[in-house]
């Protein structure tokens, strides 16, 4: 999985910023600045841990959820729950946003180097290792650009 495709849902999430104050109960409980900033967390907490791990403490234990999903290649809405750590503060800045698209797109750079069983530990898949990390943020952020994209076509057809 390319770094390059990361880049570019990235790239899509900054985009998006413009629209950060949109939302619509229909689709989301939560505005689209929150779906931004959840995704951004998530990689550049995911891109920290990976780089920080210890890669002799890696263990193989990929879970057969984590192996159905990247096999089905996207994560279905509305069945996990975003750890504490990665969940947004209740009031989003456009500044914070843009800061943390800067800083995830650094991020991901660094993970190109990494040693092949640098990994972070998911709750619900096991330990994730550098081989599956950019599918899984890939996988993570299109899941929420999907979401973002929904509320902005809910949008449209409601202000026609």
């Amino acid at each position: 999985m390319s770094i390059q495709k990361l880049t570019t849902a990235i790239n899509n999430l900054e985009h998006h910023i413009i629209n950060h104050d949109q939302s619509n109960p229909k689709v989301s409980k939560s505005n689209i600045a929150w779906h931004i900033d959840h995704s951004l967390k998530v990689i550049n907490n995911v891109s920290i841990a990976t780089n920080t791990s210890d890669p002799k403490q890696f263990k193989n234990n990929f879970t057969l959820l984590g192996k159905v999903f990247f096999i089905l290649g996207f994560f279905p809405r509305g069945k996990a729950k975003a750890p504490k750590h990665v969940l947004p503060p209740e009031n989003i800045t456009k500044v914070d946003l843009t800061q943390q698209i800067t800083l995830a797109k650094s991020n991901i750079a660094t993970l190109t180097n990494l040693d092949k069983n640098a990994y972070f530990k998911h709750p619900l898949f096991g330990h994730i290792n550098t081989k599956r990390v950019p599918k899984f943020l890939l996988m993570h952020t299109n899941h929420h650009l999907k979401i973002i994209n929904d509320i902005l076509k809910q949008q449209k057809t409601l202000s026609k």
